[in-house]
């Protein structure tokens, strides 16, 4: 392997050292957040927040627009300043986020679907311009390596503002509680970001926007905008579909599964902001074996990661979903085939991190298919639960059930086109990983079966980490797979940092 390459796997998986560190803030912050929510606001009210959150998030992505990704291979190709190039995509994305949040806000009907809202709650567009702008400005530090803003934006004062907000409006504005926090999160976020994009780059001099420049943009961006949002589709397709066929509390048990299952998924999208500039540089240098090998060793990280907590919050299930509240344990099931879908999708994402530079539109059609392929499905197995009457949790696992097919449907097509135009293998499972679920399963069974909920949840979940983790190690991990957990091996990060810095001026 070159120094490049050596470099290239340094600054991968530093920045995942960085997001794992994140992993972990999210987790503590989110998971009081959805106590909160679950026991004090009820699950009536979280299912009407997460229905109006859908529609938010889903004109959000349109408003963004693909550039989480393609920032980075335009700032890799333009010869402007880089300055003038993030200008560019945040008056793109600003123009766009204030023009769908005024038209939200005017008509607040998709949003709240049931009729029940109140003035507070329509101000939640505000979330869309402010996340749009967020994203842009974090994609254009993770260009320069710096995915400790991520980190610092999305994993630590983003879900803390929003935890301390919700506790503090409990008594103050208890109705609009839900809503104002996600509001004031986002924004502080914002700020966040902002601040370090200001001190990286500087501010735009000589700078001005043109309509036929910024339109060309727009144009460029739609085969990334289309890939990005049928992936959040699929990630949210199943909400709108229990909205439309079942009730609100469905909904509401539904939505606190799916948060729960989303902790792990930041650790795939935290190797993303990273993956792009190596990739983006590698595919101008035509270094096509060292992006399957970056995709392959990136895409390994993220499984072993993901099983091991998958393992960890399935198991004792029950108990994980009662700390939301009594109500939410009929999400169990739920839970458990989201975790797994968690794991099996880390090679789309990882394949698809390539796919939107060297095929664009196939990666598109792909994820068409992914997400007819998820909605017919759900409501295949939602109605097959309506015949026979087996209730709303039988129908919140069938649509986590549908969403886990349809995501391994797409890493195994994404990572075999990857593979045929990379011309070499792209498959990141390794046989390891099965001894290592074996014995973590056996001690989480012990777990579940001799120990009260309390100490499952105590005890059980480290018990079952630990066990996964030391056989994964030992058996699953060789000298390149442990740079992730190693400061300097193969030229240091920083030097990675300062060459891409270099290379980003040039």
């Amino acid at each position: 392997m070159s120094n490049h390459d050596n470099q290239d796997i340094a600054a991968l998986a530093k920045g995942g050292r960085t997001n794992f560190l994140g992993f972990v803030l999210r987790l503590g912050g989110t998971a009081p957040f959805l106590f909160i929510a679950g026991r004090f606001y009820g699950v009536e009210a979280l299912g009407r927040y997460a229905s109006a959150l859908v529609i938010v998030e889903l004109i959000g992505q349109i408003a963004v627009l693909g550039q989480r990704r393609g920032l980075a291979q335009r700032l890799t190709e333009d010869s402007r300043h880089e300055t003038h190039v993030v200008a560019d995509a945040l008056m793109l994305t600003l123009l766009l986020s204030l023009g769908a949040a005024g038209l939200l806000y005017l008509f607040p009907a998709p949003m709240f679907p049931s009729g029940q809202y109140n003035e507070w709650d329509r101000l939640l567009p505000l979330v869309l311009v402010a996340n749009a702008l967020t994203d842009i400005a974090l994609a254009a530090l993770a260009y320069r390596y710096n995915v400790v803003a991520t980190v610092r934006a999305r994993s630590l004062v983003e879900p803390w503002v929003q935890t301390l907000s919700a506790i503090g409006f409990l008594f103050i504005l208890p109705e609009a509680g839900l809503a104002l926090s996600l509001i004031l999160a986002k924004l502080a976020a914002m700020v966040t970001a902002f601040w370090p994009l200001v001190r990286t780059y500087g501010l735009p001099r000589q700078w001005y926007p043109h309509p036929l420049r910024i339109g060309r943009l727009a144009l460029l961006s739609m085969p990334l905008a289309g890939a990005d949002l049928v992936e959040w589709g699929t990630r949210k397709l199943d909400i709108a579909l229990l909205g439309f066929f079942t009730s609100p509390t469905a909904v509401g048990v539904y939505y606190a599964a799916q948060q729960v299952a989303s902790l792990p998924q930041k650790l795939k999208t935290s190797f993303e902001p990273i993956l792009g500039p190596v990739i983006t540089r590698n595919l101008r240098e035509g270094n096509h074996a060292a992006i399957a090998a970056q995709v392959n060793q990136v895409g390994f990280w993220i499984i072993a990661a993901q099983a091991g907590i998958a393992l960890a919050l399935a198991i004792p299930g029950e108990g994980v979903m009662g700390l939301v509240g009594p109500q939410f344990v009929g999400g169990t099931g739920a839970l458990a085939f989201l975790l797994l879908a968690e794991v099996v999708a880390a090679t789309a994402v990882v394949s698809e991190a390539a796919l939107v530079y060297v095929a664009r539109l196939k990666n598109l059609w792909l994820s068409l298919a992914t997400i007819a392929l998820q909605a017919g499905l759900t409501v295949g197995g939602i109605m097959l639960v309506r015949e026979l009457a087996l209730g709303d949790k039988f129908a919140a696992a069938a649509a986590a059930g549908a969403l886990m097919l349809a995501l391994a449907f797409a890493s195994l097509a994404k990572g075999w086109l990857l593979g045929r135009i990379m011309k070499a293998p792209v498959n990141p499972f390794r046989w390891p990983l099965v001894w290592a679920v074996a014995p973590a399963t056996l001690v989480g069974w012990a777990v579940v079966t001799f120990l009260p909920e309390w100490a499952e949840l105590l005890f059980g979940i480290p018990a079952i980490l630990f066990t996964y983790g030391y056989v994964i190690w030992h058996k699953g991990f060789g000298p390149e797979d442990r740079v992730l957990f190693r400061k300097n091996v193969g030229g240091s990060p920083a030097a990675s940092e300062t060459d891409a810095t270099q290379e980003g001026k040039q």
